[in-house]
């Protein structure tokens, strides 16, 4: 159960930071700091817990998440195209995540 907590945890940390990218680029000091801060976060989590699951486990779960996650932030609060080729790929990313995950753990 710890290691889901732990995986929502550096998910919502690694979301966070990048939705702030936008923002930090153009030199808002609060979204630079919310936006290292997340990062950081999301990284130590990352490595503690790659560091006792498969790693093609927990990485396949956080960057396919996260990828859906933002580009879904993208798309409903930044305005970006909700084209059907884009749509498709964050089906295939997720198809993608579930595979891995249906391999055997060690």
């Amino acid at each position: 159960m710890w290691m889901w907590v732990l995986l929502s945890v550096t998910i919502g940390a690694e979301v966070f930071a990048t939705s702030l990218l936008r923002t930090a680029g153009t030199g808002h000091a609060p979204a630079i700091v919310g936006c290292v801060a997340g990062y950081v976060l999301a990284f130590g989590i990352l490595a503690y817990l790659v560091q006792r699951l498969e790693v093609s486990f927990i990485y396949a779960l956080w960057s396919g998440v996260g990828t859906a996650l933002v580009a879904g932030i993208g798309i409903a609060v930044l305005g970006e195209s909700a084209a059907p080729a884009k749509l498709l790929g964050l089906l295939l990313i997720v198809a993608g995540v579930v595979l891995v995950n249906l391999a055997p753990q060690h």
